[in-house]
């Protein structure tokens, strides 16, 4: 099987999981208690009031009915008007959706900072004290809740120190480098233990392969011999992970931008929730699920070009 064929049958098997996602989803929040007439109506919340409110924004149809639209304004690109904005959801969406892209895009980056070295000095030095040091890394990283983290890099490089912003997103590329760096820094502190651990063992398994016997053997320098054959390979390697822990931190910015106060999807959704916002609920859960499915394939490709060995089966 040729890779565009394989692409092309990665990309169909989307449609039935997005559907499946949509009806998870629609049931799921339709059985959370509450009205979202009687959240926004507040203490004007009469029974009157309400049924004007249910009847406007079509809640008071039958729930396949809900379903049915809902779909078709999926089809058509338009997951509906919010409920508590009284705008399309989709706009407000993919505004909120800028902040959560450069935050896991920079979480990424410091994940693979983290790693790559710490992954490195334990290979190179295993079954020592610094490879022991190394392997007790995930052993704590993957012990600590994210939320527990954050409030921790807020209290010591936030308040005690002021060495970064510890709520909101400043303007501007600097802006968002610094005030995005403790956030960054959460989600990537929760990545990399998995990483280090994944590329230490292939690091180790590269090293002890025989074309790097080979090419030790043929003079070339150590220093070359770790970058151009082990690192790279072991690099290739780790490639499935790192797309899992990927997609991993799309779901995972949640609960960091709603400690860290930023306007991004995982806050909107969280205060969506909150408010019974049921469009803007179901297109970012629609959203991400679709992202989620598209990152892996794209780690699949990414992995395809960097070892000529894969072969789609």
């Amino acid at each position: 099987m040729g890779r565009g064929i394989y692409i092309i049958r990665r990309l169909l098997l989307v449609i039935p999981t997005a559907i499946g996602v949509t009806l998870v989803t629609f049931i799921m929040i339709h059985l959370i208690p509450g009205n979202p007439a009687v959240t926004m109506l507040g203490i004007r919340a009469t029974p009157h009031n309400v049924a004007l409110l249910d009847h406007q924004w079509g809640l008071d149809k039958p729930l396949w009915q809900q379903y049915w639209l809902f779909l078709i304004r999926v089809v058509r690109g338009n997951f509906g008007e919010s409920l508590f904005y009284s705008a399309p959801a989709t706009g407000i969406i993919l505004s909120a959706s800028a902040v959560t892209v450069w935050l896991i895009v920079y979480a990424s980056v410091i994940s693979v900072a983290i790693a790559v070295p710490l992954a490195v000095v334990a290979a190179l030095r295993r079954d020592r004290f610094a490879d022991h040091v190394v392997r007790a890394i995930p052993l704590v990283g993957m012990g600590m809740p994210s939320a527990w983290v954050a409030i921790m890099l807020i209290l010591g490089l936030g308040i005690k120190l002021h060495v970064f912003p510890v709520g909101g997103l400043d303007p501007g590329i600097f802006g968002h480098i610094s005030s995005l760096f403790l956030p960054s820094l959460t989600l990537a502190l929760g990545i990399a233990p998995v990483l280090i651990r994944s590329l230490r063992s292939s690091l180790i398994d590269a090293i002890d392969a025989e074309y790097v016997t080979t090419a030790r053997s043929k003079g070339i320098r150590e220093y070359r011999v770790l970058v151009r054959h082990a690192i790279r390979n072991a690099i290739v390697s780790s490639m499935n992970i790192l797309g899992l822990q990927i997609a991993w931190l799309i779901s995972g910015t949640l609960v960091v931008e709603t400690i860290f106060a930023l306007p991004g999807v995982g806050a909107l959704m969280v205060n969506s929730i909150y408010r019974r916002d049921f469009p803007v609920v179901q297109g970012i859960t629609f959203l991400l699920a679709i992202a989620v499915i598209l990152v892996n394939l794209a780690t699949d490709i990414v992995h395809s070009f960097l070892d000529p060995r894969v072969r789609f089966e």
